[in-house]
């Protein structure tokens, strides 16, 4: 696996964007992920956004964090916003959410954020299982979906 930095309106960051929404709409039946994202909030130094390719250099996995500090949607100071983790679905099961998860916390480190957050929701059990399992604990919601009772918020020190 070959991971890039690249912009989050970069041509495969938007078609596996894309793909991501179309999942979450699946399951939640919403339409996907209203939370307003804008590709400067990716930019170095305050957030990365990351692509995995595959030996045929096809993407096949993507993540994103973005600087975060205090505000009325429940952040902290020092917070990078974990966004848009996915895999796609012939290549799930290969620890590749777990590489690319690894690959922003380092960056987000590297960066002087103080602890990496996240909120998923209970229609996705495996990636509840990923957090969980990379040392995510339940943490005060926050962001968007912060009111909605299917909503789960994590977060890991850095």
């Amino acid at each position: 696996m070959n991971i890039r930095r690249v912009r989050f309106d970069h041509p495969d960051a938007v078609k596996l964007n894309d793909e991501v929404q179309a999942e979450y709409h699946l399951r939640y039946g919403d339409g996907g992920d209203a939370t307003t994202l804008d590709a400067a909030d990716f930019a170095p130094p305050r957030g990365v956004y990351l692509i995995a390719y595959d030996e045929h250099d096809r993407p096949v996995a993507t993540g994103g964090w973005r600087s975060q500090n205090r505000n009325d949607e429940g952040n902290e100071n020092g917070d990078a916003e974990l966004k848009r983790m996915y895999v796609i679905s012939d290549m799930r099961g290969r620890g590749l959410a777990r590489r690319m998860l690894t690959a922003l916390e380092e960056d987000a480190r590297a960066a002087g954020r103080l602890r990496m957050v996240l909120e998923t929701g209970t229609k996705q059990p495996e990636a509840i299982a990923l957090y969980t399992s990379s040392g995510y604990e339940p943490c005060t919601k926050f962001g968007y979906y912060r009111h909605y009772e299917e909503s789960r918020c994590f977060a890991k020190a850095l």
